[in-house]
């Protein structure tokens, strides 16, 4: 396995801190105010300025590969016009600093903070941000196409639609149901534009990093809730970046225009599947607006996020992945963690993650990147939940490898 990816993830806003310094413009998450006892990623884990403690950390613990997501805010301060030069040169020597050490720079372009007035505009439900993202991409690709391994341009589409614009739980906390659907979408569609601008960059590897959950029925009547699910959760997005169609259910409901389905359906070069926890659904109650119910899963243990643990799910959806589509290319499991109390003794994520790295060698997968290398901000969630491998003290900003980095590095040198 001398060329698997051994990673880690994390992404812009939940670490770096340092809104207002090297010239960021403000995200849709700044300010967004449904978040836990009211917290925020102003500091975050300081990773704008303590990034060389942190690729220093990634060296001891023997990663070959670092995903990790650039601001949209850092690079175009209002999502349009020209690079902020200063934004730009921090992920310039931040990769820099990757391929002196041997880690290979995993970059996402979008990882959910979308430039402020972009949102004023409409952002995702506005057909106009795939042309913004696709200028944003070029900024990005013109610097850093010759040293960037893997380019990944959106983080989990489903969630942005999902949580952010159909039931309010993330920024821009819109609950338009299946109103947000047109923001599927321009997701995609931003999605084919940024790998065709990649590919004219010579972009070494491009791919997507997509998030998938089985959808289990209740019983034999409820097949059709969990179909409905699974079509606006996983196949809205697998389908027409891997074979230029949506489902039929709810292409009918997409503002799909003359060409669109083929800018979508790019050849990729790898297929990211960040995965935590199947979903069980049932036919929905008298008065639910949506086709389907969601039923808890309560016969296994639960990570600190209350997510059931199984690890068998994500061999499932690699699974069923490539019987949809038999030409699906190599795939990486982007994302798998777990978030538990803070303690620096955390015997369940390595069990956690032994479980999950096991099932995705199962699945014949070409990387797996732990997320995450930091305790970080978790979205509507502020700071209550810790994912790192690191501990991160948020007073002091000391970090102090957990039991889990230590046998995560293990396992990656064969020990």
């Amino acid at each position: 396995m001398s060329d698997f990816l051994w990673g880690v993830s994390t992404s812009a806003f939940q670490i770096e801190g340092a809104f207002s310094a090297g010239g960021r413009g403000p995200s849709v998450w700044d300010e967004f105010s449904p978040v836990h006892e009211n917290q925020n990623a102003s500091v975050a884990c300081d990773h704008y300025h303590r990034w060389r403690e942190d690729v220093a950390l990634m060296t001891q613990l023997g990663v070959n590969a670092y995903r990790f997501s650039i601001a949209w805010p850092r690079i175009q301060p209002s999502g349009k016009g020209p690079v902020n030069a200063e934004g730009l040169d921090f992920y310039d020597r931040l990769v820099d600093a990757l391929v002196d050490v041997g880690i290979a720079p995993v970059v996402t372009l979008y990882h959910w903070d979308t430039p402020l007035e972009l949102e004023a505009e409409g952002a995702w439900l506005n057909r106009d941000i795939a042309d913004r993202f696709a200028d944003y991409t070029a900024l990005v690709a013109d610097r850093l196409a010759d040293r960037v391994k893997m380019w990944i341009p959106i983080n989990e589409p489903a969630m942005v639609m999902l949580q952010g614009y159909a039931i309010g739980e993330h920024a821009p906390g819109k609950t338009l149901l299946f109103d947000a659907l047109p923001t599927a979408h321009h997701l995609n569609l931003a999605h084919g534009r940024a790998v065709e601008v990649l590919r004219s960059y010579n972009a070494q590897a491009v791919g997507t990093a997509n998030n998938h959950t089985p959808a289990w029925p209740v019983g034999p009547n409820d097949v059709a809730a969990a179909e409905a699910y699974s079509e606006i959760h996983n196949w809205i997005y697998a389908d027409p970046m891997l074979s230029g169609r949506y489902p039929d259910a709810v292409a009918e409901l997409l503002p799909i225009a003359d060409g669109d389905l083929a800018t979508i359906h790019q050849p990729l070069d790898f297929y990211g599947v960040n995965y935590y926890n199947p979903t069980r659904l049932k036919a929905p109650s008298e008065g639910n607006p949506l086709p389907f119910e969601l039923v808890e899963i309560d016969e296994y243990e639960r990570t600190g996020f209350g997510w059931p643990i199984v690890p068998a799910g994500l061999t499932e959806m690699i699974n069923a992945l490539r019987e949809r589509h038999p030409d699906l290319p190599p795939v990486y499991v982007t994302e798998s963690g777990c978030s538990f109390p803070d303690e620096i003794n955390d015997a369940e994520r390595i069990s956690y993650l032994d479980g999950h790295l096991k099932a995705a060698q199962a699945a014949d997968v070409a990387g797996y990147f732990v997320w995450s290398l930091l305790d970080n901000f978790e979205w509507e969630a502020g700071y209550s939940q810790r994912f790192g491998l690191v501990q991160v003290d948020y007073e002091t900003q000391t970090r102090t490898p957990r039991d889990s980095f230590h046998w995560y590095r293990k396992v990656i040198s064969g020990e």
